[in-house]
């Protein structure tokens, strides 16, 4: 026969039990891992600037006709900032600084990237997520970039300045000093706590480059042409990049809209069968 006080400790047993059934409770190191980010997708392609463009570098009537675009460009002015030897790209990261002629502020964007291995996404993502980039961290947007031959995850964190409308970056020095300020941790504690902020105050500006932003419609969905003058790589004269684009956050739509699309372009005669490699352009000839 059990006595008193085992029958109480019994009880109280059996009430921690279903306390625990239903809150969920789980003991100290059980808890379960944080589930992968959620990506959205943006497809990418190149075109032939002599296919595509007039000789004063604004689009052909064709190709606005195709695209259903009727207002002209929006400007921006973009530079990156890396050391000399590209120590941030070399880990993955990009740091961008950003003005658009007809918004109230400077968008600064730090933007960490993993290569996509034989269109397995999830691999990456995985990666992702022992990095500490998973779908608990609201701070940063993921997303693939789909171009003609690669994919890329990213994970881009943005922050805003305020300023007056208008096409003028600040001087190199100020927009330094606001990168540094709004640094993430994420990128800080690469390679050890501060390496980021250190690696970023050794940095200069690659850029600016004037970029002409052309926006239409494509089977429905919102499409960009973005033009990049891009120094040449003797040093002198630019090389235009032309590229075309579209964002959605399904998987099948990035997937069916990026065959049509790539047809229609191949059609035309206006594809570049390659991938856009404009940030390392900017970042190698600036």
């Amino acid at each position: 026969m059990k006595s008193k006080a085992g029958k109480g400790k019994s009880i109280v047993i059996a009430a921690l039990g279903a306390a625990i059934l239903m809150t969920g409770w789980q003991p100290a190191g059980k808890a379960e891992a944080a589930a992968n980010a959620v990506p959205s997708y943006e497809v990418k392609f190149m075109l032939k600037a002599d296919k595509v463009l007039n000789r004063d570098l604004t689009l052909q009537d064709q190709v606005e006709k195709t695209f259903a675009i009727e207002e002209p460009a929006a400007r921006m002015l973009v530079e990156y900032f890396d050391t000399a030897s590209l120590e941030l790209n070399d880990t993955g990261w990009n740091v961008r600084f950003r003005k658009k002629e007809n918004k109230k502020k400077y968008e600064l964007t730090y933007k960490k990237r993993y290569a996509v291995i034989n269109g397995d996404i999830n691999a990456a993502l995985d990666q992702a997520n022992r990095d500490g980039f998973s779908a608990d961290d609201t701070n940063y947007d993921a997303e693939i970039d789909w171009g003609y031959g690669k994919q890329t995850l990213s994970f881009s964190n943005d922050k805003d300045v305020s300023v007056s409308k208008g096409l003028k970056l600040p001087s190199e020095k100020d927009a330094l000093e606001m990168l540094v300020n709004e640094i993430p941790g994420k990128l800080d504690k690469t390679n050890g706590s501060g390496w980021g902020t250190s690696v970023l105050k050794n940095s200069y500006a690659h850029g600016p480059v004037s970029v002409s932003r052309y926006t239409g419609i494509f089977d429905g969905l919102e499409t960009d042409i973005e033009l990049w003058p891009i120094v040449g790589a003797d040093g002198s004269g630019t090389e235009s990049i032309v590229e075309i684009s579209f964002k959605t956050d399904d998987y099948q739509t990035a997937a069916s809209e990026r065959a049509k699309l790539m047809k229609l372009l191949e059609d035309k005669g206006w594809l570049i069968p390659a991938d856009s490699l404009k940030t390392n352009l900017v970042l190698e000839r600036y």
